[in-house]
Order: structure tokens, then sequence, then C-alpha cells
């Protein structure tokens, strides 16, 4: 017999095959996208924490997108990223030399030559702004003459952090001009909630103002863990294109293993495909893949996240780790020995990253399925580098 393909894809970022309990926020995108510039939707920020499906969602907007003819540039907001969307865009524009006749374009005037050398385009001279608004009237001349309904730019961009300020400074002025003019651009992003919030304040360290004030005003599409319904959806669905299904006793195992969380429903779709019993996904190859599932979601979720957090931010989640269940504050400040501000401090900052989320009146609870037991697993190392 031939080999199965596995339908589920285990990749951080990958787009499932079937992407459940996101709907409402793709249609907002996709109505925001025909209601035309200034549509609220139309600048949209993705919080959540690793393994929510920030990263799909951007990835179904930009499709989205390309289906009604947009152009769309993906980009992660690592260091240059402006310069890269300004070189994609001289790029876009080189290539299609022949078709600019006629056109307007602040390009056309700055002696950039026959061969459109990128490296011959001064940054200074031609910035961020002046690529957008070129290729915008490019793209509204192409349309026009087709006869057809303008489209535009979508930029995509992931990872957002708040330690590349300056270049989102000049990325959202740009953006706040071209929706100013009424022009046809529309932006997602997407961080996790410790990089996102300092974009958010009002001030930067200090008393100094925050200049990145578009991202205030953008969409909030905060994710959260979608609904069992939801996860039997994603498990049972992919299966149909094969010759494999779940006993029912499994899938409902499967379903509550899950917790709601997008990429746990890949893991253990991935891996109890892959523990199968010929064709039948049994409890016991189900169980066999909820623990490989585990071990993967610490791998790839639980230790990032993990190392973006303090030395102290992960001795409160150790002491936390020792309960069966919600936390007292109490219970963790006594086990710290601090005082109640450096309890509730430590408590604030792991509730703005979305590590732990409340649970009744002063107690606390893992927001991440699993990460009590990886703490667990993995407290004699995680206190000996915090004691290093």
């Amino acid at each position: 017999m031939a080999r199965l393909k596995n339908p589920f894809k285990a990749t951080l970022g990958a787009t499932p095959p079937l992407l459940v309990g996101r709907e409402d926020a793709i249609e907002n995108f996709k109505l925001a996208l025909e209601d035309g510039p200034g549509t609220h939707e139309r600048i949209s920020l993705v919080v959540g924490p690793r393994g929510i499906g920030k990263t799909v969602l951007l990835n179904e907007f930009e499709s989205e997108a390309r289906s009604r003819g947009w152009f769309v540039l993906s980009e992660t907001a690592t260091p240059g990223f402006v310069e890269r969307i300004r070189t994609t865009i001289i790029r876009e524009l080189s290539k299609n030399q022949s078709r600019l006749s006629g056109i307007n374009l602040t390009i056309l005037g700055i002696g950039a030559g026959a061969n459109w050398d990128t490296k011959t385009l001064d940054e200074s001279a031609y910035t961020l702004r002046n690529a957008l608004e070129d290729y915008l009237d490019y793209k509204a001349h192409l349309d026009n003459a087709a006869n057809q309904e303008p489209t535009g730019a979508l930029i995509t961009l992931d990872e957002m952090h708040y330690r590349r300020s300056d270049e989102l400074i000049e990325f959202g002025a740009t953006i706040q001009h071209l929706v100013r003019e009424g022009r046809e651009i529309a932006v997602a992003m997407a961080g996790i909630p410790s990089s996102i919030k300092p974009l958010l304040s009002a001030t930067l360290s200090g008393s100094q103002s925050n200049p990145v004030t578009f991202l205030r005003r953008a969409e909030r599409i905060n994710l959260g863990r979608v609904r069992d319904e939801d996860v039997r959806q994603a498990l049972e669905t992919p299966l149909i294109a094969t010759e494999v299904s779940w006993q029912e006793d499994a899938l409902a195992r499967a379903v509550t293993a899950c917790h709601g969380y997008p990429f746990m429903i890949q893991l253990v779709g991935q891996w109890a495909f892959r523990e199968r019993e010929d064709t039948i996904i049994s409890q016991d190859s189900a169980s066999r893949g909820i623990q490989r599932a585990q071990r993967k979601l610490g791998q790839l979720v639980h230790e990032p996240a993990l190392q973006d957090l303090s030395d102290i931010d992960r001795t409160f989640l150790v002491f936390m780790a020792q309960d069966e269940g919600p936390s007292l504050i109490s219970d963790i400040k006594n086990r710290l020995k601090r005082s109640d501000s450096y309890v509730s401090n430590y408590r604030r900052r792991l509730l703005d990253a979305e590590i732990i989320i409340e649970a009744g009146r002063g107690r606390v609870d893992f927001a991440l399925p699993y990460l009590r037991d990886y703490l667990r697993e993995h407290a004699t190392a995680l206190i000996a580098e915090i004691h290093c």
C-alpha cells in the first residue's frame, strides 16, 4: 500500500489544512479591502502568544488581498525591513518599465537611469513614501485602464518588536500620510504581547513621548484559543481526503488535549497520524501522539517563550509550577520571600506577556497549555541557569 501523506502541518507560521476560529477577523479584513480607503480594519494589529496563529492569520490576509489583485509585500520586522520594502517596490516598478510611460512618477525624475539600479537610488532622495506613492499611482493607472475595481498594496509585518521603534516610526509616518491621502494601502502587523505593549504606550522609557501613534489607532485583533467544536473539525476534516479515521474516544481525547490552542491542534494531529494503527487512530495511538506533541510544544513554544523573560519572571513561573492548579499569589509571595509590591510587579509583567492569566481573586494560572509540565520537567536546569 502506498504511503499515506500526513495532512497536518505542525510548523509555526504554516497555514494548516483547515483554519478554524478566525472567521470573523478574516471576514472583517475582506470587507475592509472592498470598502475602500479609510476603512479601519485596513490597518490591523494581531496580538497573541506564540503558537496562537498570528502568522497564519497574516497568511490568510495576504491570500485575500492577492485574490483581489492587490500587490502584497510580506516582511518580518527585523532590522532593515523599511529598506527591504523600498527595494522590493523599486524592483517591481523596474520589471514594468515599458508600462510606465505617461504616468507622472517620482522615480522617473531623479536620474535613476535606464537600468533602474536600486543601489543608485539614494534612500534620502527616494524614500519609502516616494516608492509607495509611485507604485500606488502605477497600480491605479493599470486598474483604470482595465476599467476594474481599484486595488492597492498590502504590507504584512510579522514579529513586531519595540526595540526596532526607529524604523517603525518612519514606517508609521509613511502609512499615516498614505491613509490621509486616501490611498489604496493596507497594513497587517503581528507580535507577541510583551513586544507590542511598549509600542502602544503613550510614552517610551522615561517621559519621552511615543511617536509610534499609528499602532494605537489600528484594529486590534487579540487572538485566543478556539472552541472545542472547532478543534474537532480541524482534527477530523483533513483526514477526509485520506483513508485514515479517528476512533470516537480517541478523537474526544485529542480534542481535550489541544486545549483550544491552534498549534497544538497541528502537533496532535500530525503525531497521532504517525502513530496510527493501519488506517485507524485508536485511543492508544492518540495517547502516544499527544505525548510526542507535548514534547514538541515544549521545544518550539515553551522554550523560546521562557527565553524572552527575565530571571525573576522564570523563578515566579517555576514556583507556580509547584501547584496542581491555579496558584495563590500569597503562596508565590512566600516562596519568593518578597514584598507584596515586588510580587505584584512580576505578576503584572507575566499577565501583560500573556504567559499567565487571572484565575479568580488572588489566583493566577498558566496561559500556555502544558507549560506547568514543561517547567516541572526542566525546573532544575532553569534554576541553575538563573543562578549562573
